[in-house]
This record gives C-alpha cells, sequence and structure tokens, in this order.
C-alpha cells in the first residue's frame, strides 16, 4: 500500500521550519541527534511560546541516508510529542519513506498520509 503525502501548506505563525543535512548515517546519527535535540527543545520552547502546534522539518537536501535516519526522524517526533506538538517531515526523499513503509514506520513519520 503506497501513500501519498498530504499537499504542504504554508507556515503559519508559530510554526518552526529546520532542515535536515544531506547525509544522515551510522557514523553521524549519534552526533546529529545530540545536536538535534537541544536544536528541538529550543524550537519546541519556542513554537510553545508562540502557540504554534507544528515543528515543520525539511528533508529535501537528504540524499545519503541508512536506516539511522529514520531512528533521527523518530527520536525528533518523540521529543515534539512530550512537548505536545506535531513534527511534520516535509520533502523527504521517496527512498527515505519507501524504507519507512518497509519498517512500518511511515505512520508514525507520516500519519496524514493518504494511501495510494
Amino acid at each position: 500500500m503506497n501513500a501519498t503525502p498530504k499537499p504542504a501548506r504554508a507556515p503559519e505563525v508559530g510554526d518552526t521550519l529546520l532542515r535536515l543535512p544531506a547525509t544522515v548515517q551510522l557514523a553521524n546519527a549519534s552526533a546529529l541527534w545530540r545536536e538535534w535535540e537541544s536544536k528541538l527543545r529550543a524550537e519546541a520552547a519556542g513554537v510553545s511560546a508562540q502557540a504554534g502546534r507544528e515543528v515543520r522539518l525539511n528533508a529535501a537536501e537528504l540524499t545519503a541516508f541508512d536506516s539511522s535516519a529514520l531512528s533521527l526522524l523518530l527520536s525528533c517526533a518523540r521529543l515534539c510529542r512530550q512537548h505536545g506538538l506535531n513534527l511534520e517531515v516535509h520533502s523527504a526523499p521517496p527512498a527515505l519513506r519507501d524504507l519507512a513503509r518497509l519498517y512500518g514506520l511511515d505512520v508514525l513519520l507520516w500519519p496524514g498520509a493518504v494511501p495510494a
């Protein structure tokens, strides 16, 4: 079953846009999480303070990745949920979505995706 992502919407007041780097692999995933955890906590606090509900993560630059990228995204989503926020991952490469679907994680990372 394929899923078609919902169309992207324009950022609203209180939304935050973050960007994934071009490479997320086992060799750099731990370091990226350490960097992203503090960034996300700060962003989540900022979004909450502005009454926003979304942290938007742009994955358009992601070109080299393995399953560690899914782990990083799941960690980001979990941290956002702990702060009462939603993580929206946009412009993810099709291969990343396919990998997420293979592991059954697409419903966690793209819960609003419409089955194709």
